[in-house]
């Protein structure tokens, strides 16, 4: 497994890595370890201090950090901008609301006479987080801030495609005054979580990525008896009904396809439309669609990027081509792919039926799904027959009837017009094959924390 930073848009390799070996990732959870036992101890008001000044550094050199998303994974300029004001927000959050969130709780004894109990949230200690590279600061501020805020320390083993923004997250989090071993980047292989996990000093895992990885990193911690969350694939339900208004919901369905070069678990890959309207949405869609400039991610004038691999690009055209062989149309929008970068012309595939396999596949790129709903009950039907279950939206002019129909619609998130949207003030995490666990505000904090009971007990024995 290389760590190299490859540019999406030239092809070239511009910086490797080397692997870290077995006695450095043993060395590097010892430090985590001792960081540990000081971190702990410290003051809420100490974790917030650190927390929001890794805030304000990403926002003072967001012209230092974003350029790197667009060097190492090809996101747009303006997004990757972008993702650094939401990593700063979410490091902003915690800073603001970590105390609150874990502050002891009370319990409602049956007898007060007996004493008082409590919860309290103790840290677990040290904490693995497995990230992937399409959003490469966002992916670990939304673990590394609550878990720090909450007293653990973390190692982080990133995606072999990002190395540099993987080092920056750590140089940040030490700038911003974080002790040293309290936040560890590893560029460790796929093959030494196994090691990492079955250190007695490792207390847990959180993932976000593939089923597949997700699988083996779940059965590697589940042995191990290490807590575990998962934050998987996502193939979002984008339900248009008949009263939607057209003009707004084809333009958030053009972006909610194709932000971060449709590379993204919670992107709008399957469209839902009502039968009345499904032809004129079709129509507008395709041209919004074709509307979409692909070119150099620094570009500004850019409104498509490149994927994030050539290797990326050359499987989601192999899956369109097998989507074709059983069964479905696939019409190509808009100009054809340049011949420089890892870029795939937008596609959308029609005639996807239900004993078409592509139906429940996850395309990780610019490809649109559209299906025919007959009426509302069958636009639930088609939302909820996924493997997935992570986020999705409904338009409709009527918002107490699109919140009727989120509630039936069986994901972690839903949205009323507008598409699946992250922000630091909205957990994140989904259910069946998009994982287990919630990520952000007072669920993700908790997520990796002690609930302990402390019961005082006043009251004369009974023999």
């Amino acid at each position: 497994m290389a760590f190299a930073t490859t540019n999406p848009y030239t092809g070239e390799v511009l910086e490797t890595f080397p692997t870290a070996t077995d006695d450095e990732i043993r060395e590097a959870i010892g430090r985590a370890d001792a960081a540990f036992l000081a971190w702990r101890e410290t003051t809420f008001a100490e974790r917030a201090r650190v927390m929001q000044s890794a805030a304000d550094i990403l926002r003072r050199d967001i012209e230092t950090y974003a350029p790197l998303l667009t060097l190492e994974m090809g996101k747009l300029l303006g997004e990757a901008k972008a993702e650094v004001e939401l990593s700063a927000a979410i490091f902003e959050y915690y800073a603001r609301n970590a105390e609150a969130l874990l502050a002891s709780e009370k319990l409602p004894v049956a007898d007060p006479a007996e004493g008082e109990a409590m919860l309290v949230c103790d840290p677990l200690g040290v904490l693995l987080a497995v990230e992937p590279w399409n959003f490469p600061y966002y992916q670990i501020a939304r673990i590394i801030a609550p878990q720090l805020s909450a007293g653990n320390t973390m190692l982080l083993k990133h995606a072999a495609n990002v190395p540099q923004c993987a080092a920056a997250v750590e140089k940040l989090m030490l700038e911003a005054g974080l002790p040293e071993g309290a936040f560890i980047n590893l560029y460790a292989a796929h093959g030494q979580v196994e090691l990492i996990l079955n250190d007695p000093r490792v207390h847990g895992v959180a993932l976000t990525g593939s089923e597949a990885a997700g699988a083996q990193v779940a059965a590697i911690a589940g042995k191990a008896l290490k807590k575990s969350t998962m934050e998987l694939g996502g193939a979002d339900a984008f339900i248009v009904l008949a009263d939607a208004d057209l003009d707004k919901t084809v333009k958030w369905a053009v972006f909610g396809r194709h932000w971060n070069g449709g590379q993204v678990c919670v992107s709008s890959k399957r469209m839902i439309v009502a039968d009345e309207i499904y032809d004129a949405f079709l129509e507008r869609y395709t041209k919004g669609v074709a509307g979409l400039r692909m070119g150099d991610p620094f570009d500004p004038e850019t409104t498509l990027a490149p994927l994030s691999s050539q290797k990326a690009a050359d499987d989601l055209k192999d899956m369109v081509g097998r989507a074709v062989e059983h069964g479905a149309t696939a019409t190509p929008v808009g100009p054809d792919a340049p011949n420089q970068g890892a870029f795939v012309q937008p596609v959308i595939l029609t005639d996807v039926g239900e004993d078409n396999p592509a139906r429940y596949w996850e395309f990780f790129g610019p490809v649109s799904m559209l299906f025919r709903a007959k009426d509302e009950a069958d636009a639930i039907r088609i939302a909820n027959d996924s493997p997935f279950g992570l986020g999705g939206s409904v338009f409709t002019r009527d918002t107490k009837r699109g919140a009727d129909v989120a509630r039936k619609i069986s994901t972690g998130m839903v949205f009323v017009n507008h598409p699946t949207m992250v922000k630091a003030d909205l957990p994140f995490g989904g259910v069946r094959r998009s994982g287990y666990g919630r990520e952000l505000l007072g669920l993700g904090i908790k997520e990796f924390v002690n609930h302990k009971l402390i019961d005082v007990v006043d009251i004369d024995a009974a023999f």
